[in-house]
């Protein structure tokens, strides 16, 4: 089997525990105003190449010393990865067999049983919230929030542990109603062990430019410390889950 991949990351701490080698792969259908990879929207790319399920173990198992000695395993991100669900599940049940933890990092816009397929393979999920109401995810990232949510709920029935993702876009999703709506939705779940906030940043408004995409969000400046730590009370007050902030 073959997986389409933009980049792999051999040696990051900032998704999911540990040391972890990252997978990005190729393809995303949402078109998320504050992307900072559109250049993994489209499924063919000039920067992506293939990858056989043998040759990208071949570097997995590279860094199972890391992951060994701080807890650390594989992530794939993208994209969205679980456009190529069934390369994921390839890769996730050979890791396990010879103990490399699985994580997948996903928006969850996909169908049910997509995610429910390849939990029984999945050590840790990290979930993105997007927007809590439905309107306003439509127009931030151009699709309702209905599959995301019913997903985080199902990856919670299944008993994996999760990690949600919100990133603080200002004017777009750092309303407290808002954020206050997402910190009510995740406190009855109980494999939520973490929610990760992350501040909107322009990092990649370069590649926009490149690609000839209008970037929208061109005047907005990312959000202050003070409100980074007044969001994460919020959701710390009406979720009692933990919450980090990612600088």
């Amino acid at each position: 089997m073959l997986g389409r991949i933009h980049s792999i990351d051999t040696f990051s701490t900032l998704d999911g525990p540990g040391i972890r080698t990252v997978i990005f792969m190729q393809g995303c259908f949402l078109r998320c105003k504050y992307c900072h990879n559109p250049d993994t929207w489209s499924r063919e790319s000039d920067h992506s190449r293939d990858y056989t399920s043998e040759a990208l173990m071949h570097i997995i198992t590279r860094g199972k010393p890391y992951f060994d000695a701080t807890g650390g395993g594989i992530t794939f991100s993208g994209g969205e990865p679980l456009l190529q669900h069934q390369f994921l599940k390839e890769i996730f049940i050979l890791c396990r067999e010879i103990g490399i933890s699985t994580a997948f990092d996903s928006s969850l816009y996909v169908s049910t049983n997509i995610i429910d397929n390849l939990l029984s393979c999945t050590d840790l999920v990290l979930a993105d919230i997007k927007q809590m109401d439905r309107a306003k995810s439509q127009e931030l990232v151009g699709s309702g929030n209905e599959l995301n949510l019913s997903n985080i709920e199902l990856i919670n029935q299944r008993r994996v542990p999760i990690w949600i993702r919100y990133v603080v876009v200002p004017g777009w999703t750092d309303d407290r109603k808002d954020v206050e709506a997402m910190a009510r939705f995740i406190a009855p779940l109980t494999c939520i062990e973490r929610v990760d906030l992350l501040p909107y940043h322009a990092l990649g408004r370069h590649k926009w430019s490149m690609l000839g995409i209008k970037y929208d969000l061109k005047d907005l400046h990312p959000p202050s410390r003070e409100q980074m730590m007044e969001l994460k009370l919020l959701v710390e007050k009406h979720s009692s889950k933990q919450v980090v902030i990612h600088e």
